[in-house]
């Protein structure tokens, strides 16, 4: 009996047992923190808390984002702006060869017009030798060259040149050396020579021409030998006319420039000699 009872209260116990297996397997073993779940799921934490996102750390990053775009912008403006630069000086260079293309441009343009001036006026030079222009008329040369031997200009050299008659004054006598600025005493070379021109060719046609050494010029009133030629020339003429009072309508000019040296340029008295002036007195009358 006594043996009955104690199977009786084992049995009563695994009884109990089982109940609470039971109700533990009813319940779910899942939540046991350290068991996995019975869908196979990663462990969460106790509680079923799951962990935030802190809103500074979130404010932060945004911030990071926003000045990293701002750095990135930067620097393709200061990319842009060096390029913006450099084509600013390209542009400069560019514009500064233009500027000088258009001064030679204008330079030549000058020339040339000098030069064909001067051709025109050698041409009517020679035509007055050949032929009769308006009321002009020729005369025999033989009274050219008379009157030419009664010249008396001192040390002014006189020469016969064909049909004509050339008087070669030294433009050193004249003007300040590279300028057609006249000195002061160039009037007293030039007064005996138009009052014997006055005197003795009172009718003739006679051309000025203006010559000088290949020298270069530097910063000076004028950029070309025939400028300066042109220059000096035309500022004899002017005395001539305005000073010693000989007709305008009987002189022309000429600009030869460096052109029909007498001597070569390779010496101080040779290229002294190629810088003059030479009145050229022909045969036809105005």
């Amino acid at each position: 009996m006594f043996l009955t009872n104690d199977h009786s209260t084992i049995a009563k116990q695994s009884s109990g047992l089982l109940l609470v297996v039971a109700m533990l397997g009813a319940l779910g073993c899942s939540q046991n923190p350290y068991l996995a779940s019975s869908a196979g799921g990663v462990w969460n934490a106790p509680g079923g808390v799951s962990a935030s996102v802190d809103p500074n750390q979130a404010r932060i990053a945004e911030l990071n984002r926003r000045v990293q775009l701002l750095d990135d912008n930067n620097r393709q403006l200061h990319t842009q702006l060096a390029q913006s630069e450099q084509q600013s000086l390209v542009y400069r260079d560019e514009l500064d060869l233009v500027r000088k293309q258009l001064s030679d441009t204008s330079s030549k343009l000058e020339s040339t017009a000098i030069a064909a001036t001067d051709a025109e006026n050698r041409v009517r030079g020679f035509q007055a030798s050949t032929q009769k222009r308006g009321g002009a008329s020729i005369q025999a040369n033989t009274n050219l060259l008379q009157a030419a031997s009664r010249l008396n200009l001192g040390g002014i050299p006189v020469e016969q040149n064909g049909e004509v008659i050339r008087i070669v004054v030294p433009a050193d006598q004249l003007f300040q050396p590279g300028t057609n600025q006249m000195l002061p005493q160039a009037s007293m070379t030039l007064d005996p020579i138009a009052a014997q021109l006055r005197s003795l060719f009172p009718r003739q046609r006679i051309g000025v021409e203006g010559y000088t050494d290949d020298s270069p010029l530097y910063g000076g009133q004028v950029a070309t030998s025939h400028q300066l030629a042109a220059g000096q020339a035309a500022g004899v003429l002017e005395l001539l006319t305005r000073r010693a009072g000989m007709p305008p309508n009987q002189l022309f000019t000429v600009a030869q420039g460096a052109n029909n040296p007498r001597q070569p340029n390779t010496t101080a008295a040779g290229r002294a000699a190629n810088r003059r002036i030479e009145l050229v007195i022909y045969p036809d009358t105005f």
